[in-house]
């Protein structure tokens, strides 16, 4: 049995445009004209399959069709899709960059080699990215800003990243893995 290839969004197709089968597709891509660019693109489950063109980029997302929609009520069939695409199909990331389905599923452990859990997301509220990692034998989740001084390692292969928990940060008190007010919850901030 082989293993389903990790998926990556790529973006979510928010609306048609025009009568002519057009969509505008907001795009998580680092280029948003990118998304054309990686072949056909899958839905959620992996079914559906989409050939995408960008027409134009706007401020609003790219303008693009998509094989075998033709008119503005194709077009609507589809409003709300997820566009994915296999891992595999992405280049390598930059030194120091990762991507979030190569860090979702890493181990964190402390620097002395303490499993603390495994991330489950990467959240971005506006500031910078964090770690949001699911804490060893319980359901909830901490979140560790995703710098050089809160995780000095990131090991793709070893499957792990090393983490180094915050004491104080600007002055506020960071709560613990056992506080009940732990919440749940790209490349590093320095």
């Amino acid at each position: 049995m082989t293993a389903e290839p990790r998926m990556v969004l790529l973006g979510h197709i928010s609306t048609a445009h025009g009568l002519r089968g057009e969509v505008l597709i907001k795009t998580y891509t680092g280029e948003p004209n990118a998304i054309g660019t990686y072949g056909s693109l899958v839905d959620e489950t992996g079914t559906r399959r989409f050939d995408v063109k960008v027409v134009r980029v706007t401020e609003k997302g790219v303008i693009a069709r998509i094989g075998g929609i033709g008119d503005r009520t194709a077009a609507e069939g589809i409003k709300g899709t997820k566009l994915y695409v296999s891992r595999g199909q992405l280049p390598d990331a930059g030194e120091g960059e990762y991507y979030h389905a190569d860090l979702i599923g890493l181990d964190a452990v402390s620097e002395t080699g303490e499993k603390i859990g495994h991330i489950v997301a990467v959240q971005n509220f506006g500031a910078s990215d964090l770690l949001e990692i699911r804490l060893d034998g319980t359901i909830k989740t901490e979140l560790i800003p995703f710098t050089n001084a809160c995780v000095p390692t990131v090991d793709i292969a070893g499957h792990r990243v090393i983490i180094c928990r915050p004491a104080m940060i600007e002055g506020d008190d960071v709560p613990d893995a056992d506080d009940d007010s732990v919440t749940d919850g790209t490349s590093r901030n320095d």
